[in-house]
């Protein structure tokens, strides 16, 4: 079973960027998309063999996710049941027999000012609360908007304390992962450094300063099922670039 997910940072900008050539070369099996900014969805993921699940934000322009499937799920909850988060249209789950598929988008802690840190926090907690409430292993690919260690960011000592690399957010995803979720890049990849976020700025992305804020999480149960993950840092269209989760169940 293949699932990439990708922060496409706009779905109308990233079609006219060759999204559909995108979906066509890889023909995974799951598309986790963030960041779609729209609530109007083409018919062609449909016409390419797709089941369509939308999550678009309330407020136009701004967040929400798109889940593709080639395999229907039993189940699709849109949400973690918090009407604050859940405007933002942040989290999509799908349950299958053997496991939950979460497509997640992290709010940003708020670029300079951090004014949104402590609603970041608050969703971190009741996110981690709503995974763990789930009564089979999960499979939580997104954006997470956290670069978690040093080797996730180009220059953690001058980067140290903002949004995105924060000790509070770094010190919740030490917690999440302790409680029985694995990286699934780290744990494939070792202590290879790759980005899956640039700034726009062209240099920013030739000189590889980028960050790693997107990731495949697995409960551990899943540990001797991971194939292989990626990050695709060769493909163009976002601010972000799409992650490769292979994995055996």
């Amino acid at each position: 079973m293949k699932i990439i997910s990708w922060n496409i940072n706009g779905l109308k900008s990233i079609i006219q960027k060759g999204l559909i050539d995108f979906i066509k070369k890889y023909n995974v099996d799951f598309y986790l998309f963030q960041e779609i900014k729209t609530k109007e969805i083409p018919l062609t993921f449909q016409l390419l063999g797709y089941n369509v699940y939308s999550f678009p934000a309330k407020r136009n322009g701004y967040s929400g996710i798109l889940t593709l499937s080639k395999i229907k799920p039993n189940n699709v909850k849109y949400g973690i049941g918090i009407e604050k988060f859940d405007i933002e249209g942040r989290v999509i789950t799908m349950e299958y027999d053997k496991f939950y598929l979460i497509n997640v988008y992290f709010p940003n802690a708020g670029v300079g000012t951090l004014k949104r840190l402590d609603f970041k926090l608050e969703f971190d907690k009741e996110f981690e609360k709503y995974v763990l409430s789930l009564n089979k292993p999960c499979i939580i690919c997104g954006d997470f908007n956290v670069a978690h260690k040093d080797i996730d960011i180009y220059d953690p000592i001058n980067l140290k304390g903002y949004a995105g690399f924060t000790d509070q957010e770094r010190q919740w995803f030490d917690h999440f992962l302790s409680l029985g979720f694995i990286d699934t890049f780290r744990y494939i990849k070792g202590n290879i450094r790759k980005y899956s976020w640039f700034s726009y700025s062209i240099i920013a992305r030739k000189k590889n300063e980028g960050w790693r804020l997107d990731y495949c999480v697995v409960s551990k149960e899943l540990k001797d099922k991971i194939v292989n993950a990626d990050i695709l840092d060769n493909v163009y269209g976002s601010d972000h670039v799409p992650i490769l989760l292979e994995i055996n169940i």
